[in-house]
């Protein structure tokens, strides 16, 4: 005998999509709770993206600190993994639209991931601190532990910049912020632990780069780790935008990695 289910109802379909993020409605549109009429011109884009992911008013210190780490980290020039491609994919026909999907969908673990594994790091040293281990200690700790799964150190050291030039900017308004206030500065205090760890006896320090200065205000904001990631895919869309469209300026067709006149080595497997 063949057991036949119930007819789902209106409700259970309507129940499939329940969400509290949106309320769309005939000439009613309402993002977590607020007429999008009363946002239009009262809200900026980094609060709004507050609103949206955590359901909620952010103060105007945190919506100042968020946007000084979505400024920060928004380009990094064309010989960057995810500009390069979008910059490729823009001479082939493709579209605006996917040239930048194609630069977003190559922000993972090892290009665009530092900043979330980096709030794991940070992370790692507050809990040891919380626990009553002093913070220099914690961090030394934390450091050595981590530098055995990996020679890379999620959030220090960058291929190009001895200094970052965005770290004393943006470490200084999560230094504000916590004057202010804002947030208390756990998270910074243990960057600033581990950076000092990774310069004590060294010839060439290995100092905060912008994956560790994001880490820290989006730690110190409250953000969860894997949102630092999406943050950082936002910021960096806009990069990827701009070398994208200017790449259609420039009236290349197919462009590839290398300029036509070098060849790659051919490796002979002989």
């Amino acid at each position: 005998m063949t057991e036949h289910r119930n007819e789902p109802t209106v409700r259970d379909v309507s129940d499939w999509w329940a969400t509290s993020v949106s309320r769309i409605e005939p000439n009613r549109i309402e993002l977590r709770g607020h007429p999008v009429q009363d946002l239009i011109g009262s809200i900026s884009f980094p609060g709004i993206i507050w609103l949206m992911v955590r359901g909620e008013t952010a103060t105007a210190g945190q919506e100042r600190l968020l946007e000084a780490a979505l400024v920060s980290s928004v380009d990094h020039g064309p010989h960057a993994p995810s500009i390069a491609v979008a910059r490729i994919a823009a001479t082939c026909g493709i579209g605006l639209n996917n040239a930048m999907a194609t630069g977003v969908n190559l922000l993972g673990d090892v290009h665009g991931g530092a900043g979330e594994q980096c709030m794991a790091l940070l992370a790692d040293v507050r809990q040891r601190h919380q626990q009553g281990t002093d913070l220099a200690t914690a961090a030394e700790t934390t450091v050595r532990e981590w530098q055995t799964r990996s020679k890379y150190l999620p959030g220090f050291g960058h291929r190009f910049h001895t200094v970052d030039p965005r770290r004393d900017p943006l470490l200084g308004q999560v230094e504000q912020a916590v004057a202010d206030g804002v947030v208390d500065g756990t998270y910074l205090r243990a960057a600033l632990a581990i950076e000092q760890i990774l310069a004590d006896g060294r010839s060439r320090p290995v100092p905060i780069n912008i994956d560790g200065c994001t880490a820290v205000v989006y730690a110190e904001l409250g953000f969860p780790p894997p949102l630092a990631r999406g943050l950082f895919v936002l910021s960096r869309s806009v990069g990827i935008l701009a070398h994208a469209w200017e790449e259609t300026g420039q009236g290349r067709r197919n462009k590839g990695p290398m300029p036509p006149s070098i060849l790659p080595t051919f490796l002979d497997g002989s």
